[in-house]
């Protein structure tokens, strides 16, 4: 069950109402990235999972991004109210909140309804873990660019406060999978990978590729670094894979390494069309 009590997780306290920073901070209340968002994924996820310690952490986790969802529907609130009593106030009257009224909507910044679409949840525990990684990762970055337009001390100390969190719970998903010995294995599931696995192919070409690095390197990787002569060797040119390669390859006359020259056209004449 669920019981809610008028306290907040963090204070909120907005010192410069700004109808139009409520506008943006109405991302974090409706949408992709927002609160709701990680509330019912976590939720979801948690239904899935039998490990009994990671089922009741995101379940922890996802009623503690409820009352993540109530500070900022706070902030929302605090910066339209006064607002919504002035109509002079252009600024609030640009908003959308002077069609829907102040207060938080569940919309995000451009008023683009909620949609259940954003709910991550695969049924597949290390899937979800990752994906929930990369979520409170996406979350981050909004606040981030939130606290860099905040108007007042106020508001800046709750989105802190709220930004913190997302680290927090990036970092127990990640011991999360460090626990169960998947942190760092890419393969889950019953896949039996094929003999490819290990292979890096080098198909970005030019000035500035072909960089190195651990995601390409031995003892992890093996490094292709020509890939079409990789397949030719592979598979005798005979693949459709290879057919296709060697159609991007200008034809080159046998034994030479020039391509073909262009036919001559006789004087007086016009040339095929």
């Amino acid at each position: 069950m669920f019981i809610h009590k008028p306290v907040l997780l963090h204070e909120v306290r907005v010192e410069k109402p700004d109808p139009v920073f409520a506008e943006k901070l109405l991302e974090q209340y409706g949408g992709a990235t927002g609160e709701l968002t990680a509330a019912l994924t976590y939720w979801t996820q948690s239904f899935h999972v039998d490990n009994p310690g990671i089922r009741d952490m995101l379940q922890d986790i996802g009623t503690e991004e409820l009352g993540h969802l109530e500070i900022v529907a706070m902030l929302i609130e605090q910066h339209t109210a006064k607002a919504s009593q002035n109509v002079q106030d252009r600024a609030y009257q640009s908003t959308l909140f002077a069609i829907r009224g102040h207060g938080p909507h569940l919309v995000d910044s451009k008023g683009t309804y909620w949609d259940g679409r954003y709910v991550q949840e695969g049924g597949h525990l290390v899937r979800d873990l990752r994906a929930d990684i990369a979520a409170e990762g996406g979350a981050l970055n909004t606040y981030e660019v939130l606290l860099q337009m905040a108007p007042d001390d106020g508001t800046r100390a709750a989105l802190t406060h709220l930004a913190t969190r997302e680290v927090s719970h990036a970092h127990m998903f990640m011991e999360a999978l460090r626990s169960i010995n998947a942190f760092d294995q890419p393969i889950f599931g019953d896949l039996k990978p094929d003999d490819t696995v290990n292979l890096y192919f080098n198909l970005s070409n030019g000035e500035g590729a072909d960089l190195r690095g651990p995601w390409n390197k031995e003892p992890a990787f093996q490094y292709i670094a020509d890939p079409l002569q990789h397949e030719m060797q592979e598979h005798g040119g005979h693949s459709a894979a290879s057919n296709e390669m060697r159609q991007l390859t200008p034809a080159q006359p046998p034994g030479t390494g020039q391509p073909p020259a262009h036919p001559q056209t006789p004087a007086g004449s016009t040339p095929a069309r």
